[in-house]
């Protein structure tokens, strides 16, 4: 059975894996003890009868049996089951045979608490663990935590006997089958919780369904929606992130009772214990069941429509404007990120681990839009104009067993998230918060968070980290009113301080001006070598929903690099709260950088191929950049490669532009060729561009003599949106 169990099942996971396009993740393996295990886990779907055995026996090695369902048996399942390590319910020496293999270390073995799938993910009810089933709701089963006592009682009371009193020892042996003390395995019973999370929950006809439809007439209610609901998840790349959680010891949780009186007295009779010995038990097994209940639902994987699943549910009131909506989730989903007691709050699907500002910038993960297609397919929610109007009835309403994944998924959403008490305190109180102040909290938040990724940044120099705070970080200046708002974002090379004087003389005219601090600028070279362009746009998509969140509308300027980063923003940002986008300086290409911060092709050529010989002596350039505030003195090699890349990856994209746009450039530009910049101003796909060329030589426009007249152009540029 062992043998054929785990050659039958690697077939399957090889097939498995040709035909599906899931990814598995497997969290915790640290947590597995070397002992005798029942693994105890969520059921959601049939997929893990199958498949958990086998990458739980990947891991510990050792085969891996199952309970199953009786009505599974049928049709000459049976056999198949039989050949995968799958026990029937029902058979009449299950407990027997689990007991059995736990003490010898035969075989683990996994057991689902709740006793059949639960489709609807509905495991609460009135603060308590209660499974929704056919014939209404009842607990988690005990069964998996009675048999583990049982099996440690057993092994405790025989390694006791060994050494007290050996004739009945061999008694006890012969009572349970067993040839001697050696097949006894000395280490203790634990009990592991599992937790699966399947992320996207998505349903639709598939070809599974198809070829099942040929094969089997009169495919059942129930098998049509397993098959809809599973083969869709699998077919269309569903995550699973299975998580093991902390084992739980039943020798913590053994009385002296039964053994000294019970056990002493009744010896062992075969692989059941006397009624008495039972009821006195029971009380124990329920706890243990409460606490390992606790563990595998505490281990969600949260994911993003988990979050706007249970906010739907919580909103008070029955419209809310999207962008507000999104604003919510946006801070919802960033503050999940948090730690208490420097450890992470929540186990985080690993999208909600990136920077999170894509769900209110162009949404390019598709998080939003592709849950509130499925809310809207399925009447959760509507769009009035502006507004979202909620179906409140569709949240809260009972659920079919068998039809509701394919129902409402929605719900199925909100539903995992009801065990998570922390996670729903949260998502409650940022569902009540009044929208005035939504957004102060979110402003205070990431501000803070500018402020700890400007400290972190400092640490990579000891004596950088001593200095002055304020050196190179970003700044927000407020005016009288918010109208409008203004993002500067400064070079390559440089720091927020560039931007100074320009975003004082916005200020004056009524507008609000934030700087963004770029990560690697305004700390130390070594910061800069360590750091990804991803991380530049990111800073600048944080910039934008900060001043979003202050103003009605939004201005995104930048200076040479910096102007390629707002360009990049303004042709993904599709709302109307962007107003424009000017940029100063900015190259097409690296190219188009003069050797001052970029060297010669020639140069740059040898350089790079010293670095794929790994030469030593490579990683910085002596080359000072243009003389301002917290410039340094060597430019990382790396860090011009990002700039190279950005520049490749966007060089098609400016004609997504359809924003107003200003271009300013110097005719005799000592650092960007002009003639890049012109070429990127044609590329702009906006009806409403300007191309300014002045009579000049610096890069920086912004600072030093002359600066009046471009601060003049970029005011006008302003005053005209």
């Amino acid at each position: 059975m062992i043998r054929s169990a785990y050659l039958t099942t690697g077939l399957a996971i090889k097939v498995f894996s040709s035909l599906s396009k899931a990814n598995i993740f497997i969290h915790g393996q640290e947590n597995l003890p070397t002992g005798p295990i029942i693994f105890v886990m969520n059921h959601f779907t049939r997929i893990e009868t199958l498949l958990l055995p086998y990458y739980i026996y990947k891991l510990t090695h050792k085969p891996v049996f199952s309970l199953a369902a009786a009505s599974l048996f049928k049709g000459g399942l049976e056999k198949f089951f039989d050949m995968v390590g799958v026990i029937s319910t029902d058979d009449p020496k299950r407990d027997e045979l689990i007991v059995k293999n736990l003490l010898t270390g035969a075989a683990d073995w996994i057991i689902f608490p709740e006793g059949s799938m639960v489709k609807t993910k509905k495991i609460m009810e009135g603060g308590r663990y209660m499974v929704a089933a056919p014939n209404g709701m009842h607990e988690p089963h005990t069964g998996a935590a009675a048999l583990a006592l049982r099996a440690e009682l057993y092994r405790t009371h025989l390694l006791q006997s060994a050494r007290t009193d050996p004739g009945r020892l061999r008694q006890m042996l012969e009572a349970l089958g067993i040839a001697s003390l050696d097949e006894i395995v000395t280490l203790p019973t634990t009990i592991v919780p599992v937790n699966l999370t399947y992320y996207p929950i998505r349903t639709a006809e598939n070809i599974a369904l198809n070829i099942v439809g040929k094969l089997v007439k009169d495919m059942s209610e129930r098998m049509v929606e397993e098959i809809m609901t599973e083969g869709t998840m699998l077919l269309s790349g569903v995550d699973l992130d299975i998580r093991f959680g902390k084992p739980i010891k039943m020798t913590e949780h053994l009385q002296q009772e039964w053994l000294q009186e019970d056990m002493g007295r009744q010896g062992i009779k075969g692989y059941s214990v006397s009624p008495e010995l039972k009821g006195k038990m029971r009380s124990t097994a329920y706890r243990i069941m409460q606490q390992y209940m606790h563990d595998i639902y505490a281990m969600t994987t949260i994911n993003h429509e988990h979050l706007m699943a249970a906010f739907l549910r919580m909103y008070p009131f029955k419209q809310i404007k999207e962008s507000e909506l999104k604003r919510r989730i946006f801070y919802a989903a960033s503050l999940v990120t948090g730690k208490e007691d420097g450890k992470d709050i929540f186990f985080l699907h690993r999208s909600l681990y990136e920077n999170q500002a894509h769900l209110l910038t162009d949404d390019r993960f598709r998080k939003y839009a592709n849950f509130f297609k499925l809310a809207e397919e399925k009447g959760v929610v509507k769009k009035l104009g502006e507004n979202l109007v909620c179906d409140r009835c569709k949240l809260s309403g009972p659920l079919s067993v068998q039809r509701g994944r394919i129902d409402n998924p929605v719900e199925v959403m909100a539903n995992e998230v009801e065990p998570l008490q922390k996670l729903s305190a949260l998502l409650r109180r940022l569902a009540w918060l009044p929208s005035p102040l939504i957004k102060i909290a979110l402003i205070r938040y990431l501000l803070k968070c500018e402020k700890l990724r400007y400290a972190e940044g400092r640490a990579f120099n000891p004596n950088l980290a001593a200095g002055p705070k304020d050196v190179g970080q970003s700044f927000l200046l407020p005016a009288w009113r918010r109208k409008l708002g203004v993002v500067l974002v400064h070079s390559y090379f440089s720091s927020p301080e560039q931007v100074r004087d320009l975003a004082g003389y916005l200020r004056r005219r009524g507008v609000w001006v934030f700087a963004p601090r770029l990560p690697g600028h305004g700390t130390s070279a070594e910061d800069l070598a360590t750091r990804k362009y991803r991380e530049w746009v990111e800073a600048v998509e944080n910039g934008y929903v900060l001043m979003s969140t202050i103003c009605q509308r939004v201005v995104l300027g930048g200076i040479a690099f910096g102007g390629n980063l707002v360009l990049d923003l303004a042709g993904r940002v599709e709302s109307d709260t962007l107003a424009g986008v000017f940029a100063i300086s900015p190259p097409l290409a690296l190219k188009n950088y003069s050797s001052r911060i970029i060297p010669a092709t020639d140069v740059w050529n040898r350089l790079l191929n010293k670095m794929k010989r790994e030469e030593k002596n490579v990683d910085f350039l002596d080359l000072p950049g243009e003389s301002h505030k917290s410039s340094y003195t060597r430019n990382p090699v790396s860090g011009i490669m990002e700039v190279g890349e950005f520049l490749e990856s966007i060089e098609e994209r400016y004609d997504t532009i359809k924003k107003p746009a200003l271009i300013l450039q110097a005719e005799k530009n000592p650092v960007v060729d002009p003639k890049g910049s012109q070429q990127l101003f044609a590329a702009i796909g906006s009806a409403s561009k300007e191309f300014c060329l002045l009579s000049d030589d610096r890069h920086i426009l912004v600072n030093g003599e002359g600066a009046g007249k471009v601060f003049a152009k970029i005011a006008a540029f302003i005053d005209g949106l």
